[in-house]
This record gives structure tokens, sequence and C-alpha cells, in this order.
């Protein structure tokens, strides 16, 4: 057996841990630390070695039972699973079992428990036993796939016309492709690319830089004397510097990627804004601005629901960034509804003044819980004099 076999990967950020659960399994596997299940991720696609995975987390942390349900999916159902929770109960426990831990070591560790039973653990861990989950994603009622079919097929036809007249106008102010997508995540943590007509010009990136002195969180911050945006963003942040690969973990807003971790400092008041928000911003071509402030440059996402990625009604596909984060049963209902053009919390908060995002995940999950087709119709007829109000979602 070489080296690589005996290999063990435990995700901690507490020195404690990671020190214990050395000392426990000292000579008998060396233990990789990783900050994060990313980074995890990212090595054992490029090892494939890993004889367990420890992860220091609740059973329903982020890198608890939703980072070993994410490894199943990957095709890991053969490594052992161990978490070193704080705090087990009941629910805790009938959880773990659920999601196919395989077993779990509460604090305070003890060590000979994990000297001798990780061993014992790997020694005899038969996944053929355990039944994989199925995929319990959210089932589009019949009546609701033909409306949405009927009026998404109706519109694109009905709307063809200005859609050429908008592809038209996009390549005669600018240069490029005239619609865009970006990856979104709807049903059942399904991803998919979600569509829009172009409404940038062609290296809207590369513009970026010469106009970080009109960054308004900049701005903001310094009672309206402009500064220079500084270049927070790291090619590599530390967490992934450590798994030797690309971000990943990044933010993006107005095609701008930012470090997750230099955001949480700058929204934490420790640095400048990392986020860049441009008031008239010259990157939007004419045609752009239009087609934002009328909201024509959503109307491809009809062909997202005439596919069956999306439905007319539903919750917002959300960003990757976004969607990775809701992954505990508080939040994750809102991913067992479909995912729509509009939707309850469009309609309730549009023109209300800011909404947090617990306001939003809330109002996200009361129409996964009561979300019907009546209920769909109504709100279909309460989007029309949402979308007058000036008020942007």
């Amino acid at each position: 057996m070489n080296k690589a076999s005996n290999l063990i990967a435990l995700i901690s950020t507490d020195d404690g841990t990671i020190d214990q659960v050395k000392k426990s399994l000292a000579g008998t596997y060396d233990i990789d630390v990783f900050a994060n299940g990313m980074a995890l991720h990212y090595a054992i696609q490029n090892m494939h070695a890993y004889k367990a995975v420890i992860s220091d987390d609740e059973v329903i942390g982020i890198n608890g039972a939703p980072l070993r349900k994410t490894l199943i999916k990957l095709g890991y159902l053969s490594t052992p699973f161990i978490i070193l929770p704080a705090h087990i109960d009941d629910a805790s426990r009938q959880i773990a079992l659920k999601e196919n831990i395989t077993d779990f070591f509460p604090k305070p560790l003890n060590q000979e428990a994990l000297h001798i039973r990780v061993p014992f653990l790997i020694d005899n861990y038969n996944p053929s036993v355990v039944t994989a989950e199925k995929n319990q994603t959210f089932k589009l009622p019949l009546i609701k796939r033909i409306f949405d079919i009927t009026f998404s097929s109706l519109a694109l036809l009905l709307l063809s016309p200005l859609f050429l007249i908008i592809a038209v106008l996009i390549r005669l102010e600018s240069k490029g492709a005239v619609f865009y997508y970006s990856l979104r995540v709807g049903t059942g943590y399904k991803v998919f690319r979600f569509y829009k007509f172009r409404s940038m010009s062609s290296g809207a990136d590369a513009k970026l830089k010469e106009l970080s002195h009109l960054n308004q969180y900049n701005t903001q911050k310094n009672e309206g004397q402009p500064v220079v945006a500084k270049e927070e963003v790291k090619e590599v942040c530390d967490i992934c510097e450590q798994a030797g690969s690309p971000c990943r973990s990044p933010l993006f807003t107005d095609n701008k990627m930012v470090c997750e971790k230099i955001f949480l400092k700058q929204k934490a008041g420790k640095i400048e804004s990392a986020f860049i928000k441009i008031k008239d911003d010259p990157r939007i071509t004419k045609v752009g601005n239009f087609i934002r402030n009328t909201s024509i440059d959503e109307l491809p996402q009809l062909w997202n629901v005439f596919i069956g990625d999306m439905s007319i009604v539903g919750n917002r596909p959300l960003p990757l960034y976004e969607a990775e984060k809701i992954t505990t049963d508080k939040y994750a209902l809102r991913f067992m509804a479909p995912a729509g053009i509009t939707g309850l919390w469009q309609v309730e908060k549009r023109g209300r003044g800011e909404m947090s995002e617990d306001e939003r995940l809330k109002l996200d999950n009361s129409y996964a819980k009561n979300h019907s087709f009546m209920n769909d119709i109504r709100l279909i007829l309460k989007t029309i004099p949402a979308l007058l109000q000036k008020e942007s979602v």
C-alpha cells in the first residue's frame, strides 16, 4: 500500500481539533487538512485516493450532511464520511442516518476511540449496503407544465418580431453575441443555462478598471469624495491557494469576479469595497439600458420555460455562489419548488423598499409550501402592475 492510499482528508480550521485527529491516527494514516468542502473536492478530483473524509462540523452544517450529499452525487459513495459535531441529539442522528454519514465522534474528542474506530470503519466499510438517496426533486404538476408550454410557445411566437428587432439593434450598436447566459440553480439544485439579451458592450470587464473611480460603494464610504477602487481581489484566495486551484468560491456582480473572503471582510467593514456599482455605467449600451428598464432583456427566459428549465411562476433561480450556501433545512425548501420568471417575493416586495436576503428566502419557502395553479394565476395577474413600479428585481 503506497503512501497516497493511507491519506485521510480532514476538513477543519480549528488547530486543536486538527492536532487531536493527527495524534489519534499517527502511524496509521497521513492527514490532509482542508478549510472547506470546495478545496477537498478539487483535491479529490486530482487524487481519488482518500480512505475517508473527516469533517469538523455539525450534522446540518455546510460541511456536514450537505457536503456528504454532494460527494455522493459526484460518485464518492465508497468513501467513508465521519463528522465531529459539537452537539448531537436524536434529530441529528436521524439526519446522519438518512444522509449516509458513516459515523460521528462528538466533542470533546475521545482520541482512543478515534484511533480504534476510524481504521475499523475504513477496513469494514461496505458502500453496497448503503442505498443511495433518490433525488426527491419537485415534480411539476401536469396542468402547470401544459400551461407553461402553451404560454411560453405563444409568447415566443407573438414576440418573435420584437426579438428580431432587439437582436438587430443590439448588433448594430455593438459587436458581440445577441444573447448571453449565466449558470443558475433551479429546482432540486439543477444547474442550467439562464438566458438574457446582452445589454453591455463587448469587453465590459476590461473597461472596469478605467471606471473604478466612479464606484458608488467607495464614494458612499468617503462622504461623497470619489476614490480609486483598490485591487482587493486576488487571483487565488487563501483557501484555494492551499488546494492549488483557481478560486473556488467567487462572487459575481455586473460581470465582476470578487473573492468571497474579500467580500465578507468588506461587509464587516474591514476593507474597501470589493463590489463595483457604477451609476450611469457607460458599459451599458443605449439599447441595453432600454431593454433593462423595460425588462425586455429577461424575455429569452421564455425559452428556458419552454424547454422545462423553468416555469412561468416559481422561485427565481439563483447564481451558483448563492445556491451553494443554501443547503441547510432552514432554506433548502425553496429548491423543492419550480424555478420561475416571476414569483411571490417579486410581487410582494417590489416597490416597498429594500428587502433582506432572509426576507426573500422566507417568501421563497412560503411559495414552496403553498404553491398551487390558482395561486400561480393570481401571481401572474399581480406581476403586470408590479412591473410598472420603479424598483428593479
